[in-house]
């Protein structure tokens, strides 16, 4: 019987993670899904993992060649077999609930082509930290997509199959020949990014998210920060691949989305404790769009204060300021999460008028 959730789930170097991550996917209360395990090239012991499983609904699908994760998300998508198909990244953990609210979300909701719901942060060891990504969850147009990225990150959406279908394109794909493709191979990061707003920008579909952070997301240390610097040149490929079928979008949006992008990458830094690169990518920000003080003066003011305090005091004091602000901000989230009614109906008007809202 065909399931109605098709969970598509690539696998690289994640043996430490990927047992909680499939554990989460088949403690579903909806369990009327498939999981597409994909197997891309892991040099670790994620596969042997995965096969140790005994359940039907596990289909493990190996990669002749490295693809990378938009390769992967590909190959689980040309496998799929759902009516919806859901994103998980395989460090990540699903709460119990989360396909079951989708569903909801996406029967209630039949111009809703992209439903995703918040995530909450967890470290590298599982433990919550109690604070989350709070993006906007309605009037989401495709300039705040390009912007912001309120979907948040690969494993918050649920996403219909004929949106998918309406945005595929054949591609050379390495190993394989020519075949339909959904993300683009090209990139090794932000693929999720181009793909979401590729989504927006050619369908007109609706993209809303459910208040609940029914993902949790994890933040691994193990980059370094010229790491970010690769990130920034891939969301620079992004915006080139968008300017080759939307010009006058990128014609728009592009200053505005420079500095979001930029400030986030002082977010990183400052989470990466590197203090020098979070104050440059501050400052590099601010010249991409002076606007960026107008539009949100309290996230830039608040980043480019923990940039200059990384810089400037002794990393012990830092920390347990960083603590104390952690905690109330994550007090506050937890109060508007609680507090935030179900998506309201969105009309075209009212896309049309939608304003920057605050960003994962």
């Amino acid at each position: 019987m065909t399931p109605t959730f098709s969970v598509i789930m690539p696998i690289y170097n994640v043996e430490r993670f990927v047992t909680a991550a499939i554990d989460s996917v088949l403690a579903q209360e909806d369990g009327d899904l498939e999981l597409l395990i994909i197997d891309d090239c892991s040099p670790d012991g994620s596969r042997a993992i995965c096969e140790a499983y005994d359940d039907p609904r596990i289909t493990l699908i190996p990669h002749p060649v490295n693809r990378g994760l938009a390769g992967a998300r590909n190959t689980g998508v040309r496998a799929a077999q759902g009516r919806y198909l859901a994103f998980l990244d395989s460090d990540d953990i699903w709460e119990p609930a989360k396909l079951a609210r989708h569903r909801e979300h996406l029967e209630a909701r039949p111009g809703v082509g992209l439903s995703f719901s918040r995530s909450a942060f967890i470290d590298a060891d599982g433990a919550p930290l109690d604070y989350y990504q709070m993006p906007s969850l309605t009037d989401i147009t495709p300039g705040l997509l390009f912007c912001r990225n309120p979907v948040g990150n690969g494993s918050a959406p649920v996403i219909r199959r004929e949106i998918l279908e309406a945005i595929a394109f054949d591609c050379e794909v390495k190993g394989g020949g020519v075949l339909p493709c959904y993300f683009d191979e090209s990139l090794r990061q932000s693929e999720d990014i181009e793909c979401w707003t590729r989504i927006a920008l050619k369908t007109g579909t609706t993209v809303e998210g459910i208040p609940e952070p029914l993902t949790r997301y994890r933040l691994n240390e193990g980059g370094l920060s010229a790491q970010l610097e690769r990130q920034y040149q891939s969301w620079l490929a992004i915006v080139e691949l968008t300017r080759a079928y939307a010009p006058d979008f990128i014609e728009q949006w592009y200053p505005r989305a420079q500095a979001y992008q930029l400030r986030y990458l002082a977010r990183q830094a400052i989470r990466l404790r590197d203090g020098k690169a979070a104050w440059d990518y501050v400052r590099r920000a601010i010249k991409a769009w002076p606007g960026i003080w107008k539009a949100e003066f309290g996230r830039t003011a608040a980043t480019a204060g923990a940039a200059l305090m990384l810089r400037v005091l002794p990393e012990r004091l830092y920390l347990r300021c960083e603590g104390l602000a952690q905690g109330i901000i994550g007090k506050a989230q937890k109060k508007k999460i609680d507090n935030d009614p179900r998506p309201r109906s969105v009309t075209p008007e009212r896309q049309q008028d939608a304003h920057e809202a605050e960003s994962p």
